[in-house]
């Protein structure tokens, strides 16, 4: 019974992200012109599903881990030569609802539209969560320093109100450690207020091990402070709708670019690779997060439809990303890449692809404790 409790959210969550990432592509298909056959959650054998009056199969399959949208006469073509060879099959009208057949910015449209669908359904939950659930605006005071922490000896003292971290404005007690956590510098700049005048100080902060809010262990910065709201209120608003999108709009540029900022501190060989996890972990914390409430579920929702956005642009074959790295060589080059270059890239994005999925199972499975 505890497994459903994890499965069930987990499953929920995927379906909505995966079915707003492909609609993304459904839709530009669509209005381009674009035949479809399947829009499928999941992979495998289809376990339920329905044909629409255009003939698009819309289905569960058994492995919902995914899904995909199939064009018609979906394939590879490699070259002028095949893609000629190809329309031969055709008529003129189906020739027109072939995707290879669509000019290079509305294939690039289309395939771009899935990670772009994940961004503006993160835009959205935060919006929705803004508007009804509220926003914290609590100006975070330091009420305790440790002697001999970071903070002590950076300078930092009780009362200090916390301004911005590494550039970033402290709207809330909450982001305080959000943005120490989220740094990938050696070095943290911190502005605070103290007695009407503003200070630059700079924290070289600690690395332990420790848990988060659900129990989950973790590697944590610390500096050494104890953070109280000023004057001892709190600050939750409810927004209206325009400063709600431009807070949603904030956050989830805020997590893209901390995703981005930490995959390349992975690339330098300073990333905390134990941080990464694959399905496994994303079902445990679902399945924690899920019983803090709704609002606390689409939360996490919004995270994981980013997550699921940034990863999909990496430039790795497989990828959407990657489709798009070949149709900027199609533009530079003025024609598509030649087969064998292009099986070769295809060739290096599974093997990238199928260690990253036995690195982050390794972790999930560490994290279990099997290992």
């Amino acid at each position: 019974m505890e497994i459903l409790n994890f499965i069930v959210p987990f499953i929920i969550l995927l379906t909505v992200v995966v079915f707003i990432h492909e609609y993304g592509h459904y839709y530009f298909a669509k209005k381009y012109g674009v035949g479809i056959t399947d829009f499928s959650i999941g992979f495998g054998k289809e376990i339920f599903g329905f044909t629409d009056k255009l003939g698009t199969r819309w289905k569960f399959c058994a492995v919902p881990l995914g899904g995909y949208v199939k064009f018609f006469g979906d394939r590879n073509v490699f070259s002028q030569a095949e893609q000629e060879e190809l329309l031969k099959k055709y008529s003129k009208e189906d020739q027109n609802k072939l995707f290879v057949t669509k000019p290079l910015y509305q294939r690039s449209l289309i395939v771009a539209a899935g990670p772009l669908a994940n961004f503006a359904l993160a835009i959205l939950i935060f919006s929705f969560i803004y508007m009804f659930a509220g926003k914290d605006f609590t100006p975070a005071q330091i009420q305790e320093v440790q002697k001999d922490s970071p903070a002590y000896t950076s300078g930092i003292k009780s009362g200090d109100i916390i301004l911005s971290i590494n550039d970033k404005k402290v709207n809330s007690i909450l982001d305080v450690s959000t943005y120490i956590n989220t740094s990938v510098n050696e070095l943290i700049d911190i502005k605070v207020l103290r007695s009407s005048n503003e200070l630059d100080l700079k924290v070289k902060p600690e690395i332990i091990k420790s848990e988060d809010s659900l129990g989950n262990k973790i590697n944590k910065k610390i500096i050494g402070i104890k953070i109280t709201p000023l004057n001892d209120e709190f600050n939750r608003q409810r927004l209206g709708p325009a400063t709600a999108l431009f807070y949603a709009v904030k956050e989830t540029w805020f997590v893209t670019k901390a995703s981005l900022d930490f995959i390349l501190s992975m690339f330098k060989g300073k990333g905390d690779t134990t941080q990464l996890g694959g399905p496994i972990k994303i079902a445990k914390i679902t399945g924690q997060v899920a019983q803090h409430g709704f609002i606390a579920f689409l939360s996490i929702m919004a995270y994981i439809s980013i997550s699921l956005g940034f990863i999909n642009l990496f430039p790795i074959p497989l990828l959407d990303g990657g489709h798009l790295m070949f149709y900027a060589f199609e533009k530079v080059l003025g024609r598509p890449l030649s087969q064998k270059t292009q099986e070769g890239f295809f060739r290096i994005g599974l093997f990238l692809l199928v260690s990253l999925m036995f690195f982050t199972t390794f972790n999930d499975l560490k994290d279990l404790g099997l290992f």
